[in-house]
């Protein structure tokens, strides 16, 4: 299974419910805060072209936020992403 990395920040109802879907589903995650590493915040945003929250990275694929992974969820996507 591929690594799934969230980035986050304080007071973001988007992160918390990313966070609840994955959990729900039993998938393992690494949570990086950025509120507590502003420097890595320009990384982010050179990584996946967004500074908007959350962020998800699934191996080395950027997904895009809560909506994209509630829709590849959805989809039946989300187990694809994390075999390949």
């Amino acid at each position: 299974m591929r690594q799934v990395t969230l980035y986050t920040t304080e007071a973001c109802p988007f992160c918390t419910s990313a966070k609840a879907l994955l959990a729900k589903r039993g998938i393992a995650y690494v949570e990086i805060n950025l509120a507590r590493d502003p420097d890595s915040r320009a990384q982010l945003q050179e990584r996946t072209g967004m500074f908007t929250f959350p962020q998800i990275i699934i191996g080395d694929e950027p997904i895009g936020g809560f909506t994209e992974l509630l829709a590849a969820d959805r989809a039946g996507r989300l187990q694809e992403l994390l075999a390949a």
